[in-house]
């Protein structure tokens, strides 16, 4: 009989309810940090109420990793029901804290854990709990899980394109003269991921041009090798993320495209409007 294994991500991954439930995987929240106190992302706050607050807000939010106290009980509590270890799969190293934390939890909780860096957020930490929950299912050792699983990371990729540079200036990643021009002239950013990073890679005038840059992305993507789904994700524009989805599902008839919000810590840094794209290379 093989480990019984459970399954730790954090809220960068944005999982469906659904998909939480079948397989029971433990969600750590991330904070969005409002000038009242902290909210924890899909606990104490939904999306929309995100996305209100974020409007009227005074003092631009922050975000934070999960609690480090609810990190160790959450071990802790795996521990007593029996299980063998976890396999932690977190949001990049170099945007949050919580995968480094998850080693300090798990030894201060007595408790074996597999922390995975997915280097990205987003869709690509979905499909990575997919394969993982898979190969248990197939009876692979958790060493060779955590392998496949990384190797994944260096085979995810995802893109966007924030709507205005308005949130990326009070966030302090574009200084104010910066925002406004780009604002004014129509200025698009295509930002990726890159090694965990999140990098600036593309500035085109008007939104075509932006999406025109991703879909070529995607392409090269496609002549390196196989992608069957990808995800158009999105920062509460779930409308433009359908519009856009409906244009490629004419042009690529072999590929399976879904529509998928970002978390809100995303939406702090990248604003309302946000769209862009994410998939996994076979």
């Amino acid at each position: 009989m093989g480990k019984k294994i459970a399954w730790v991500t954090d809220t960068a991954a944005l999982l469906k309810e659904e998909f939480i439930n079948d397989h029971n995987i433990h969600v750590l929240a991330l904070n969005i940090v409002f000038e009242e106190g902290a909210f924890r992302e899909t606990v104490d706050m939904t999306q929309n109420e995100f996305y209100d607050k974020l409007r009227v807000a005074k003092v631009h939010p922050k975000t934070s990793q999960p609690n480090f106290g609810e990190h160790v009980a959450l071990y802790e509590k795996l521990k007593s029901e029996g299980y063998d270890c976890a396999i932690a799969v977190h949001t990049s190293v170099q945007l949050s804290g919580t995968f480094n934390s998850a080693f300090m939890a798990s030894e201060q909780a007595g408790f074996k854990c597999y922390p995975i860096d997915s280097k990205i957020g987003s869709f690509p930490m979905g499909k990575m709990l997919e394969k993982g929950i898979e190969m248990v299912a197939g009876g692979s050792e958790p060493e060779e899980i955590v392998a496949e699983l990384e190797d994944m990371t260096t085979r995810s990729e995802l893109s966007f394109i924030p709507s205005n540079l308005t949130q990326l200036h009070k966030s302090g990643r574009v200084s104010g003269t910066a925002a406004f021009l780009s604002n004014l002239l129509n200025i698009k950013l295509v930002i990726a991921f890159d090694n965990g990073f999140c990098k600036m890679i593309e500035k085109v005038r008007a939104d075509k041009r932006a999406r025109n840059y991703v879909v070529n992305l995607l392409n090269k993507a496609r002549e390196a090798s196989n992608v069957s789904e990808v995800a158009v994700i999105h920062c509460n524009n779930e409308e433009g993320a359908i519009a856009w989805k409906n244009d490629l599902e004419k042009q690529y008839i072999d590929t399976k495209f879904i529509v998928l919000p970002l978390s809100a810590c995303v939406g702090v840094h990248a604003g309302e409007g946000t769209v862009g794209l994410s998939w996994v290379r076979q």
